[in-house]
């Protein structure tokens, strides 16, 4: 039988390394690609399917989204999931009210989610997403009907088959809330990742009342936002609006 020198037995074990080295580096190329991939298709969509998602779906990417970091792993967040007739009588009643003037100034949102005075350049993006979205529906400036008819349709989720209502105990302060928004983009991306689209929604915060009354959430539970879940209809052309981001000059710092 024949040896093989230690010279021999280096250069085998070197070989070896690279080859793993190289499968490794493969991997994590793959990996950044697909996770980047994810991350950069996400956007929200304001048009959904009727298709179904299954329950064991949902559960897993509220699995992932759970993992998310939180201050000394408080895990702040709460989320009632509405589907069928507790989605459609949840629409319904906060649509009816945004609808109705005197009900609509009834209701009030409890926390501001908006700055109080806009500054630029704030105010000029929030201008221009808007405008963006109207003239992809074809509305213009002197047509209050159509927009407001278009603002409702964040109440019926867009017509997502799942709903999402996001809580937070009231005892829980800022920090908290800062890792509500990590949970909540972890969930956007697990459900990116499955083929589903969503759309994070601030406008169910003004009708907190009427969703607690209606799902019967503790007073103790304060209203986050919304989301809806779901399958993006590509025939809609609402959902091509891809809202532009600022260059990482613009608002990174780089000091040595």
């Amino acid at each position: 039988m024949l040896s093989k020198s230690p010279t021999d037995a280096m250069a085998i074990s070197s070989f070896l390394n690279a080859q793993t080295t190289k499968r490794i580096t493969m991997i994590q190329t793959s990996t950044q690609k697909t996770v980047d991939e994810v991350i950069r298709s996400r956007h929200s969509i304001r048009a959904f399917l009727p298709t179904p998602v299954a329950q064991e779906d949902i559960e897993a990417i509220l699995e992932v989204a759970a993992r998310a970091p939180s201050g000394s792993n408080t895990q702040p967040w709460r989320v009632y999931v509405v589907t069928g007739a507790a989605r459609d009588r949840l629409a319904q009643n906060i649509v009816e009210a945004y609808l109705d003037p005197t009900q609509n100034a009834a209701h009030t949102e409890e926390y501001p989610y908006y700055p109080r005075q806009w500054v630029s350049p704030y105010i000029e993006r929030r201008r221009k997403v808007g405008w963006d979205l109207y003239a992809l529906l074809g509305l213009t400036r002197d047509n209050k009907s159509g927009m407001q008819a278009q603002h409702a349709r964040n109440f019926a989720f867009f017509d997502a088959p799942v709903g999402l209502i996001f809580t937070i105990d009231r005892v829980m302060d800022q920090g908290s809330w800062l890792d509500y928004g990590m949970f909540l983009q972890t969930l956007m991306i697990a459900a990116r990742a499955r083929g589903l689209d969503t759309c994070p929604q601030a406008a169910f915060t003004q009708f907190h009342r009427l969703i607690s009354e209606t799902l019967a959430i503790p007073a103790e539970q304060q209203v986050v936002c919304g989301m809806a879940l779901g399958y993006a209809d590509p025939a809609k052309a609402e959902n091509s609006l891809m809202t532009e981001r600022a260059t990482v000059a613009e608002f990174a710092t780089f000091m040595d």
